[in-house]
């Protein structure tokens, strides 16, 4: 995969203000640091994927999803396009409701200059099917909930919401929060561009069912899928296809009114919210567990529960997984988990506190069949922590910060231009979003 980003290690932007620095802070460049469309979620990496952490050659990789949030190229939704012309939507990103993607971001010397860098790109995440033609086609990952032909931009997030994944094998399970967890397959990822040249017509090959040869365009930004033989993606170079699905069993009882969106029963099935691994159990476990805020609730007072899966009774069966240990409800008063990811016993847990003050970072351990904190502090982190991912081998702790806080020039990126960092006394929270780690061992040694 050919990485056309780069990170910025320890730049100036500071989400943790009076929070202890992490040991390792990735700066993304101004564009995805301030993005109000695309907000980072979910955190896994090849020390999930791989006992050895290296996939193939491959190593010091770490990944995280994004959900699409809004289209700022589109005001309203009277047409297909909103605000955009058929002619601006080919070209604007901004103007297309994209759905889920993937960032993959990979520490490594350049083989030019032999200097370290650390690269990344984003890959899109495509939902399969059949279409008209009886072709294999894709669209970009939305929930099934709702109508999104009557409101694309207040119902096709409605579920996915890319707040946890793991990378595990060849696979890559993602959270959807309403219906369960999708998986998508590392080894089927679509080239869409395999030139590099970023321009359309690059041959892909034939279809077996009818001997077509189809080609790609990474030039129109305002398709996804295969249309009259060409495959389109948004304009993204490379799509990793879903490839199965697991889904709750039982009952919904979840409130589905947008005040209660929070809210979260005790009982029948649990939201997706976040996913992580322990590798350090016999057998590698996936954690799920629930973003919930009661908020004073006495109908639904759940602050989240929290459970594991055998990831490898997820990775060969067609029939029931049922989940088991750390079945409990997290001990937070408020609710508000964002991750949580469980090693040698201790889980550790991501609690959001809003815009405008740091996050807490949780330990807890099992007592007596509940969930404990054994009267230990939660530790300050970042503003807008978000999920957890714990990379083995170098004994780091990683999350990403969502915000991108509120002075951007969103005028820039309302007239689909880049939106960048604004300078000035008045700028102290720009450019806020970063990926962080902080050393297990320094978290552990917190009183």
């Amino acid at each position: 995969m050919a990485a056309n980003r780069t990170i910025s290690p320890w730049c100036s932007r500071d989400p943790f203000n009076t929070a202890p620095d992490p040991d390792l802070k990735y700066c993304l460049q101004d564009d995805d640091s301030t993005s109000h469309e695309w907000i980072p979620q979910a955190m896994t990496g090849v020390s999930d994927a791989r006992d050895n952490e290296l996939y193939g050659a491959a190593g010091n990789i770490q990944l995280f999803a994004s959900y699409d949030n809004n289209d700022p190229g589109r005001d309203n939704n009277k047409d297909k396009y909103g605000d955009c012309t058929e002619a601006e939507a080919k070209k604007r990103d901004s103007c297309n409701q994209k759905g889920i993607r993937i960032t993959f971001v990979q520490s490594r010397t350049n083989p030019a200059t032999g200097s370290p860098e650390v690269k990344y790109r984003h890959v899109l995440l495509g939902w399969t099917f059949i279409n008209s033609a009886n072709h294999v086609s894709f669209d970009g990952v939305h929930s099934a909930e709702g109508d999104p032909d009557a409101d694309p931009d207040k119902f096709m997030q409605n579920g996915v919401h890319a707040g946890g994944m793991v990378w595990y094998g060849n696979f890559l399970y993602v959270a959807d929060t309403r219906n369960g967890i999708r998986v998508f397959d590392m080894e089927k990822i679509m080239d869409l561009d395999p030139d590099g040249d970023g321009k359309a017509g690059d041959t892909m090959g034939k279809d077996g069912a009818d001997d077509k040869t189809t080609t790609a365009n990474v030039e129109d930004k305002s398709k996804v899928g295969r249309h009259d033989n060409v495959w389109y993606s948004y304009g993204y170079r490379y799509v990793m296809p879903q490839v199965a699905a697991w889904k709750f069993r039982a009952a919904q009882k979840n409130p589905t009114a947008q005040a209660d969106k929070y809210k979260c029963a005790t009982t029948g099935r649990p939201k997706a919210s976040y996913l992580s691994l322990d590798r350090s159990t016999r057998p590698d476990r996936l954690l799920l567990g629930e973003y919930c805020r009661p908020a004073g609730s006495t109908t639904y007072p759940s602050t989240g529960r929290i459970a594991s899966y055998p990831v490898a009774e997820l990775e060969g069966r067609t029939n029931d997984v049922k989940a088991e240990g750390w079945a409990n409800y997290l001990p937070l008063a408020t609710g508000g988990a964002q991750g949580a990811v469980a090693h040698d016993g201790t889980l550790y847990v991501n609690e959001s506190k809003g815009t405008d003050e740091p996050s807490n970072l949780w330990r807890y351990q099992w007592v007596g069949g509940e969930l404990s904190a054994g009267g230990r502090a939660p530790i300050k982190t970042a503003t807008g922590a978000e999920d957890l991912y714990y990379e083995r081998g170098a004994g780091r702790l990683w999350s990403a910060s969502e915000h991108w806080e509120g002075a951007v020039n969103a005028k820039l990126a309302e007239d689909g231009k880049p939106e960048g960092c604004l300078t000035g006394p008045t700028s102290a929270h720009i450019c806020q979003r970063v990926l962080y780690a902080h050393k297990l061992s320094w978290v552990n040694s917190q009183p």
